[in-house]
């Protein structure tokens, strides 16, 4: 082989070398983008965690409950966002003595046994509607901001990309139920 052939063979293997090592250095990058989002929690991962984490800071009036024992239920109306997660989230966990425990329901009603209710899907009328219904029920109601829900006592907002939550205390206080100070506290805004 001449000296101008194995100056081109070597600049082409060097050449298909560094276009190599670029789609791997690609790779490896998109790689390790890919983990850390795996790692990340998602949305509706630290919105199942809120609610359960909500519990303890609410106080509701000894008739929401129909015994010292009874569990506290915390509702989904309309299609569950969280799969699996807030049933693990609560397995064995307790409030003041209740046992917390997870129910679907298919409508909102008045004397439900719902003592936090998520409203899911995309907001509107019915889920304006079903708020409405439960007005001066001991509910704490929760919404994603998402849905452009009117009405819920908490709602779910996205803030430099990261779930945190308003809280509208004048609808609180017309459900007969208080909220901790500490909880206002961490809330992005408090409707008083």
């Amino acid at each position: 082989m001449g000296s101008q052939a194995r100056v081109a063979s070597r600049f082409v293997t060097g050449r298909t070398r560094a276009a190599r090592l670029a789609i791997l250095l690609g790779l490896l990058t998109a790689l390790r983008g890919a983990a850390a989002c795996a790692g990340a929690p998602t949305e509706h991962a630290v919105e199942a965690r809120y609610l359960q984490k909500f519990a303890p800071f609410v106080q509701w009036p000894p008739t929401a409950f129909e015994s010292a024992t009874a569990p506290l239920a915390i509702c989904i109306a309309g299609p569950d966002p969280f799969g699996p997660r807030l049933e693990n989230a609560v397995r064995d966990q307790h409030v003041n003595g209740h046992a917390i425990v997870v129910r679907h329901v298919d409508a909102v009603r008045p004397g439900m046994g719902c003592h936090i209710l998520f409203v899911a899907g995309d907001g509107g009328e019915g889920a304006e509607e079903a708020l409405r219904a439960i007005t001066h029920e001991p509910v704490l109601t929760v919404t994603d901001g998402d849905g452009g829900v009117n009405g819920s006592i908490i709602q779910f907002v996205m803030v430099a990309g990261r779930v945190r939550f308003t809280i509208d205390q004048n609808a609180a206080q017309n459900s007969g139920i208080a909220i901790s100070s500490k909880l206002l506290e961490q809330a992005v805004n408090v409707t008083r």
